[in-house]
């Protein structure tokens, strides 16, 4: 696949930077909001750039087969899905503080959804991952698939009014396929990038730890392409989220990544399509390891740290105000020259 991916508007970057520095403050004192600043009015192409009103978090939901690691049971991703249905989750509860809508679809959840609408399942790939430390998680074909379907739930946000996306997760055990993704991405030890993801604990780390290494020796020699890298130790989410991402940076749409899963998927994404991460920021740093790896190779630095590690989008929604904020004092604060 190949992507004709826009490059940001440098002149309006460098007309943002001359602004700031022209507003009422001395230079540079409102620091990272005048980098975000600057940001959005090279992605948006004008000075000041525009309100971000309309945001939408879009939430990948599945199993993953390496679930047993985890400090929950699988069937909590569909006993969520219906939660995030009723407006429930925490990212629903979040979302809305800041005028953001929240939708849910359902990947790869392995549930009964006979009461489920069919929107959440239009872009169903299949009911759960194999466990990546003994087979691969996807069939052939099948991460082209969810990449397509990434592609078209980012167009059905776009073409219906986004100015911002998110990508959320949701789905036990998918800490593992984020560390074994970065860890595969990047060359490193599963003990550099596994972390505690729910809370398991010193045992179950160990564990995890182990289950994550059985599986880089597995897929030894098949993750240089990145739809293999999916297929061999991913997940339909974390593909279907690669495909969000590449989309969102092709209609030239700012994102905000969240946590572990879409740091994970953005550095399969870049990979699939380089320069997209040009339209990505990171939205807070999560506690997971593979997290800090991935934004470093990615040269993203969070907007919050804040200790959280919930997923769903929940950290993202947190760092709309301050785009919001970043983008109203080009829009509104006045210039050292109109002073009298």
């Amino acid at each position: 696949m190949r992507f004709d991916i826009p490059v940001p508007d440098a002149a309006a970057r460098a007309a943002a930077r001359e602004r700031l520095d022209g507003l009422v403050k001395p230079v540079g004192s409102l620091g990272r909001l005048e980098e975000i600043a600057a940001w959005l009015s090279a992605a948006h192409g004008c000075v000041p750039p525009r309100p971000i009103s309309d945001v939408r978090v879009v939430v990948f939901a599945g199993d993953h087969g390496v679930s047993a690691l985890s400090a929950y049971p699988r069937e909590v991703t569909g006993a969520m899905v219906r939660v995030f249905l009723a407006g429930r989750s925490g990212v629903n509860v979040l979302a809305a503080q800041v005028g953001a809508r929240v939708r849910v679809a359902d990947i790869t959840v392995d549930w009964d959804a006979s009461d489920i609408p069919d929107s959440v399942l239009a872009h169903k790939i299949r009911r759960g991952s194999g466990s990546i430390d003994v087979e691969d998680a996807l069939l052939p074909g099948e991460a082209v698939r969810a990449f397509e379907a990434g592609l078209s739930l980012a167009d059905e946000e776009i073409s219906t009014g986004a100015e911002l996306l998110i990508p959320g997760d949701m789905g036990i055990g998918n800490t593992a396929v984020c560390a074994a993704l970065v860890a595969a991405s990047l060359g490193l030890p599963a003990a550099e990038v596994v972390g505690t993801g729910t809370g398991v604990d010193s045992d179950g780390l160990a564990r995890k730890v182990e289950a994550v290494s059985a599986a880089l020796a597995r897929a030894a020699g098949r993750v240089e392409d990145p739809f293999s890298r999916l297929t061999v130790l991913g997940s339909a989410c974390a593909a279907a989220t690669a495909g969000f991402l590449v989309q969102a940076a092709v209609r030239s749409v700012p994102v905000l990544l969240d946590g572990v899963f879409s740091g994970a998927a953005a550095l399969v994404a870049r990979d699939i399509a380089p320069g997209a991460e040009r339209w990505w920021l990171a939205g807070h740093r999560s506690t997971e390891p593979s997290q800090a790896f991935a934004l470093e190779a990615l040269g993203l630095e969070p907007i919050l740290d804040l200790g959280l590690r919930l997923g769903e989008g929940s950290g993202a929604v947190q760092a709309v105000p301050t785009l919001r904020a970043a983008q109203a004092i080009l829009a509104d604060m006045g210039l050292l020259a109109d002073l009298t």
